[in-house]
């Protein structure tokens, strides 16, 4: 068994584990590790927990020591430090008129370099403020260009559901997110409604967008006609966390929009699996084609090599007869 600690690092947005070792660790407790940035200044997000190590395939940080009275000191020296080596940054990116957006500046813990994380639309040519940089802090720099949801995340706040944002708590990587999810979920369009602090889509559509495409297998589209206690009539919406209809009848006193589940409907005729099966066949038709046609290519390759090498063959055996000396006749 291993015990893994959640710990929260300085300059990151999300947690990472580490591995605890022997240590008597608390929640909240301030720690050491080392990381690829060298080492660390962190705290712990909550008591450690084993597991075992024959299903644990990822490599954990590794906790140097608790933090100490003189850590804790050099910890906040180097965010006050961080805050005003920030300042400097953003006049000198001005000084050179450069179209970036420095976000956030971070040094190790050991303080052996200097980092600057900024975004832009394309790629920047910043070798002169990287001199100037250095010049002026005296150690390594480096410029490491993040996109805005890294950017939202570093920076954190609040997402549309009243919570913390997910790339600033939890979120370990980002997973493409498409209009196509707002769709299947029936979404608004507005682009205000459906996209985070970043400006991107929301990163929580891909949450549920299995359970989505899962009901809307069963259940029938809109636009379906379906039969209930007699009387036929069309699907207007479906929504597909309830499970039920909204289903429209003809009837003598005027049409009534009634909500049903669908499970007490006969489907008659669904248009969105009529449609997915016509996809489907078109696919296989294509695909049936596609092999026929490299069929083919194999059997006129093969023809086209048979033919080669008749034509060697021939050209060797006409060799062979001009090369082989005539018969002298006796006279």
């Amino acid at each position: 068994m291993i015990r893994i600690v959640n710990v929260q690092l300085h300059g990151r947005s999300r947690y990472y584990q580490a591995d605890a070792g022997d240590l008597d660790l608390k929640q909240g407790e301030a720690v050491i590790v080392e990381d690829e940035q060298g080492t660390a200044f962190a705290y712990t997000m909550m008591s450690p927990y084993q597991i075992a190590a024959e299903i644990y395939r990822e490599q954990p940080l590794k906790i140097l020591r608790l933090a100490t009275d003189d850590d804790r000191a050099q910890f906040e020296t180097n965010c006050a430090d961080e805050k005003e080596a920030l300042k400097i940054a953003c006049e000198r990116v001005a000084d050179h008129e450069l179209e970036m957006n420095l976000v956030s500046a971070y040094y190790p813990f050991d303080r052996h370099k200097l980092l600057f994380y900024f975004t832009a639309d394309g790629r920047i040519d910043f070798r002169e403020l990287v001199r100037d940089l250095a010049s002026i802090f005296h150690t390594r720099i480096e410029l490491r260009q993040i996109g805005v949801r890294d950017e939202a995340g570093m920076i954190g706040g609040l997402g549309v559901c009243g919570r913390e944002l997910c790339c600033a708590s939890f979120l370990q990587t980002f997973s493409p997110v498409s209009i196509r999810m707002a769709k299947d979920q029936s979404l608004s369009m507005n682009p205000a409604k459906i996209s985070g602090s970043c400006g991107r889509l929301l990163c929580c559509l891909n949450y549920e967008q299995e359970a989505y495409v899962s009901a809307a297998r069963v259940l029938p589209g809109k636009n379906s006609k379906i039969r209930y206690q007699g009387e036929t009539g069309n699907v207007e919406s479906v929504n597909l966390l309830k499970e039920t209809l909204q289903v429209r009848f003809e009837r003598s006193d005027g049409p009534a929009l009634v909500e049903l589940k669908a499970a007490e409907v006969d489907v008659i005729f669904d248009s969105s699996k009529q449609k997915s099966e016509a996809q489907k066949a078109q696919k296989m038709e294509a695909a049936a084609e596609q092999v026929k046609s490299a069929e083919d290519k194999k059997e006129k390759l093969k023809l086209s090599t048979r033919k080669a090498g008749r034509k060697i063959r021939r050209k060797k055996i006409q060799s062979k007869k001009q090369g082989r000396p005539k018969p002298q006749t006796e006279t």
